[in-house]
């Protein structure tokens, strides 16, 4: 019974064109890859700032590895918190001008952490309705009363709040306001400054994920909440992620002392899982000091932004508004964005399609991803791609 039930589903998620397939890498992380055997150009890579091969990170794990071992052999509040760990989070605490910060194992587990520490049952979670996944998940688990506001219209978000706040005939203890940074699909930014306003004006926290933020946005890579200019009083919480532009793995919250010790007590997904390798936190000091002093990388990759987009517009591609490493392509229906993505890789150029429920129905779209290590040439050559796909036959663009 099982086994049938399964097989149908999976049937049926091929038949809708939405079945999921893995690639398997013979080499590190680049522009240029081998995928299965294939040289592969690529452009579907977090590692915004090229440094997940790095030859100083790998140095560094190796000696992280001699001296502390591999694994941490427990959870933080055992025996797992090693001096790597403590000097990362002050490290980042640092980095991102805030009291404290706390190390996770994946965002996924820091956004659950925070959101399931903080709400409960009585407590109201409002959320970008384009929020990642870990976001949602985390508001769900905490039991809180969630609502999902259209895509960045902070106005929507204050009228509900102001008649939320007059319809409710009971307190609600806590109130939390939670948006990516920079969001992962479209490459957009959250409206942040409206959002600290709102939130202020509610009495409500605000947390941002700014996974795809950190590392690339501001002027020293201090993620969207330089970009703004917002300070902690403004934006309370703050989630960053250490698989994407800094080119190792992890994630950690930041925030005031007050904070941070009470994701210490009440966190399950801290408290319950063995800690980071210390070898990995060792690693993450030697990205940390390359993001603030190799600022050639984002200025790079921030021409290499300029120069696709200016390519796409001039060949009316469907390109997304974005001033960030993601540039999506918005090609609409499923079938189009497998037929592009399946076009370009028989070309040897990966670039995927992004379908739903990642994204909503009718927005599937290519998802191009720019890192400090492509090249103009390879810009030229993918945009050369998507100019002859521009001219297939009719099925190809319906």
């Amino acid at each position: 019974m099982l086994a049938s039930k399964l097989a149908e589903k999976l049937a049926q998620r091929r038949t809708q064109q939405l079945y999921r397939t893995r690639r398997t890498l013979s080499t590190p992380q680049g522009p240029e890859i081998i995928i299965n055997g294939r040289p592969i150009l690529s452009f579907c890579s977090n590692d915004y700032l090229g440094l997940a091969a790095d030859p100083r990170l790998i140095d560094a794990l190796n000696t992280g590895a001699a001296t502390y071992g591999i694994g941490s052999g427990a959870a933080h509040l055992l025996s797992g918190h090693m001096r790597p760990h403590q000097e990362l989070e002050q490290a980042l605490a640092e980095f991102v001008n805030r009291p404290r910060a706390l190390l996770f194992s994946t965002g996924y587990m820091a956004n659950l952490g925070v959101i399931t520490a903080l709400l409960g049952r009585s407590d109201t979670l409002w959320e970008d309705r384009l929020n990642h996944a870990s976001l949602i998940d985390g508001g769900v688990l905490s039991r809180a009363k969630l609502h999902r506001y259209p895509h960045k219209d902070h106005t929507i978000l204050a009228q509900r709040l102001l008649q939320s706040s007059k319809t409710q005939s009971s307190k609600t203890n806590s109130t939390l306001i939670a948006t990516d940074g920079v969001f992962s699909m479209d490459g957009d930014l959250a409206p942040l400054p409206e959002l600290a306003t709102i939130a202020h004006n509610h009495n409500a926290w605000l947390l941002v994920d700014d996974a795809h933020g950190l590392g690339v946005l501001g002027a020293t890579g201090r993620g969207v909440l330089e970009h703004y200019g917002l300070t902690i009083e403004q934006v309370p919480i703050l989630m960053g992620t250490l698989g994407k532009a800094f080119g190792v793995f992890g994630a950690f919250v930041a925030g005031s002392e007050l904070l941070i010790e009470t994701l210490i007590q009440q966190a399950r997904s801290f408290i319950y899982t063995t800690a980071l390798p210390p070898a990995i936190a060792y690693a993450t000091l030697e990205s940390l000091h390359l993001v603030e002093t190799e600022h050639w990388r984002r200025q790079y990759l921030a021409t290499l932004i300029t120069e696709l987009r200016q390519q796409a517009t001039q060949l009316n591609l469907p390109i997304m508004e974005s001033t960030t490493p993601i540039q999506p392509l918005l090609v609409g229906s499923t079938a189009k964005a497998n037929l592009w993505s399946q076009e370009l890789e028989s070309q040897g150029i990966l670039v995927p399609a992004i379908r739903p429920p990642t994204v909503p129905t009718g927005q599937a779209r290519l998802r191009i991803s720019l890192t400090a290590l492509h090249t103009s040439a390879h810009i030229e050559r993918l945009i050369d791609a998507l100019a002859r796909l521009a001219t297939l036959k009719p099925e190809y663009t319906s």
